[in-house]
């Protein structure tokens, strides 16, 4: 496994220098800032990359004030105690993409935010507060605990909402298979645990953050 400075010297060549490559990482939020956001922020942001999975991103981002307006400005509260009469009405609304399951998403996930909240004191707290050296125990919980946030779902949802993680993108995947970290795209915990470890190591010898790792990582190949 090469080391990261290694990596960002393959990912500085692609793309046209150190300097250039410096220009294409921004830095995540810090979790103060992050637990500030408001928890119906979070969950418009987990119900944007829901119904942005397998559908045309544009269409979702044009449609998103409609979005807002139709699930109460995704008051998480209002969310988590979605009646079928909202729910129906929901399912014959042009003003967003009608498509029942990932409607049922935003009920189930506002429950999950609830959750979090009564066990953290808010949502935000607790997503923003995960052990980056737990990353993968961050998606795992996504995964395991909300609705449709699995894959890499759950892992753009955070990327977009500021708060530092990595996303096993393509060619993050070929990266870490081309140094010998996994063989295939990572499904089990044992090869999640794989990855974390070596993003734990290359946080911790360049002091970056994850998202800036995931990227060189990204740009070494793509």
């Amino acid at each position: 496994m090469r080391t990261f400075d290694e990596l960002f010297e393959i990912a500085a060549e692609r793309k046209g220098g150190a300097e250039v490559l410096e220009t294409m990482l921004d830095p995540p939020l810090p979790p103060e800032e992050l637990a500030r956001i408001s928890d119906d922020r979070w969950l418009s942001q987990l119900s944007k990359n829901v119904f942005s999975a397998g559908f045309n991103w544009k269409v979702i981002e044009n449609k998103w004030p409609g979005f807002e307006a139709a699930f109460k400005g995704f008051d998480v509260a209002k969310c988590a105690m979605m009646d079928d009469t909202w729910f129906d009405r929901l399912i014959t609304d042009t003003s967003i993409v009608r498509h029942g399951a990932k409607i049922q998403t935003v009920r189930d996930n506002a429950v999950m935010l609830q959750d979090l909240a009564a066990e953290h004191g808010s949502a935000a707290r607790a997503l923003a507060h995960w052990p980056n050296e737990d990353y993968a125990g961050l998606l795992e919980l996504l995964k395991r605990r909300g609705s449709r946030l699995g894959g890499n779902t759950g892992a753009y949802a955070m990327r977009f909402i500021g708060r530092d993680g990595y996303i096993l993108s393509r060619d993050v995947v070929a990266r870490l298979t081309a140094e010998g970290i996994i063989d295939r795209p990572p499904s089990s915990k044992t090869a999640m645990r794989q990855v974390q470890q070596a993003f734990n190591i290359w946080a911790a010898a360049s002091g970056r953050s994850l998202k800036d790792i995931s990227r060189v990582l990204a740009m070494s190949v793509g």
